[in-house]
């Protein structure tokens, strides 16, 4: 399967600086901010972004995994939902799901690519790049990988 570049190494880091600013922007009144990545990249990233907020910021990033959080943690609390591809948004719409258990201040999603296929009511309020794909092509993110470090079109 033919694979085509669409972001090498170093733009995906300046998008996510930019990313990172705008959270920032976003979130600057906050004294604390759940940083909850989806299992994969989206956990990857969420660890970048909570690294980069406390260089450029006085607030307090709490890293959680999706799959393990404790409702007390984000009790009306900001939270940050990250993942690295947005396909239909099912994935997110389930997250969020999770979410609404318990009241918090606010939800924000956060991808590194929108594939601009919604099916469900989520759009990401933070995105990388946006691609408009065939529902046949796909969106490869490695993160890992440094000498492969890039998104991928297939």
């Amino acid at each position: 399967m033919e694979k085509t570049l669409i972001l090498n190494a170093k733009q995906i880091e300046q998008k996510l600086q930019r990313m990172v600013h705008e959270v920032h922007e976003v979130c600057f009144n906050e004294k604390e901010i759940i940083i909850c990545g989806i299992e994969g990249n989206g956990t990857v990233i969420s660890n970048y972004l909570a690294e980069q907020l406390q260089k450029i910021s006085d607030i307090k990033p709490v890293l959680c995994s999706f799959l393990s959080i404790d409702n007390d943690l984000y009790k009306n609390k900001t939270i940050i939902l990250i993942d690295d591809v947005s396909n239909s948004g099912k994935t997110l719409m389930y997250a969020i799901k999770h979410f609404l258990a318990e009241p918090i201040k606010t939800i924000k999603t956060f991808v590194l690519v929108d594939r601009n296929h919604n099916r469900y009511p989520v759009k990401a309020d933070f995105t990388g790049l946006t691609v408009s794909t065939t529902l046949k092509e796909h969106i490869e993110v490695e993160l890992e990988n440094p000498q492969e470090k890039g998104v991928y079109l297939l």
